[in-house]
């Protein structure tokens, strides 16, 4: 999407801060002893309160109204009776729909104490989604955001997951372009004012390559390594962007 009119941006500003709401909220709700299913229940019930819908119930038919990813489960991890423990880490990816207009957000939060490489590559991830926003202005080539990324990435230790990337969004949950988190040379379009994104950086410990879960839906590390990932929804501007979530 493209935004150019006000009614647009603030469109995208008024799903985006519900999101962000919804993230603020159910992070509070993360402790040792609570299901995903419970976090889950607690998602859909907020997103109806603020009028909107959750995007991947809407437009995949998804078993859950976010998606909620536990230690080596990079994404699309399906809500259920699982119990979080101590030391865990837990992704809730959150993207919805109001009005006509799409946003999606996502934070990895540590269960209770976790240990200090987890922290480390909490830390890391966020730092590598904040260096992909600061390359993400119009005019610049949109492989400067995956450079960006990349390079935190590398030299914290890290690995970026291939093939897990941002989007864009605005009018449905995935539309053009990929936003890749590694620099791709072929990847040289310039970013246009008004483009609605995602920047979502996946890290891990591991190879940096992922499978499909026997659900058909969760994306598992193909090694076992525990994977973290921070995503903001973004309108492009010739400064900084705009970060609707």
């Amino acid at each position: 999407m493209i935004a150019t009119t006000e009614t647009e941006i603030n469109g995208l500003k008024d799903v985006g801060s519900i999101i962000r709401h919804v993230l603020d909220e159910v992070e509070k709700l993360v402790r040792p002893g609570v299901t995903t299913l419970e976090l889950d229940i607690f998602v859909g019930k907020t997103l109806a309160e603020n009028g909107a819908r959750s995007a991947p119930m809407l437009a995949y038919n998804f078993p859950g109204f976010s998606c909620i990813s536990v230690n080596d489960e990079a994404a699309h991890g399906i809500p259920g009776p699982r119990v979080l423990e101590n030391g865990q880490l837990v992704n809730i990816d959150v993207s919805a729909e109001k009005n006509g207009f799409w946003a999606d957000s996502g934070r990895s939060i540590p269960v209770g104490d976790v240990s200090q490489s987890l922290q480390h590559l909490c830390n890391s991830t966020k730092r590598a989604l904040d260096a992909g926003i600061k390359a993400a202005f119009a005019g610049n080539p949109i492989n400067e955001i995956g450079k960006a990324v990349e390079a935190v990435a590398t030299a914290a230790g890290f690995q970026v997951i291939d093939g897990l990337v941002g989007h864009g969004v605005g009018r449905n949950i995935h539309e053009p372009p990929e936003v890749h988190n590694r620099y791709l040379p072929h990847g040289n379009e310039e970013l246009q004012e008004g483009l609605v994104i995602t920047i979502e950086p996946f890290l891990t410990k591991g190879i940096g390559s992922y499978r499909e879960g026997r659900d058909g839906w969760t994306l598992l590390t193909l090694d076992g390594s525990h994977a973290a990932q921070y995503e903001h929804t973004l309108i492009i501007t010739k400064d900084a962007p705009i970060i609707v979530t």
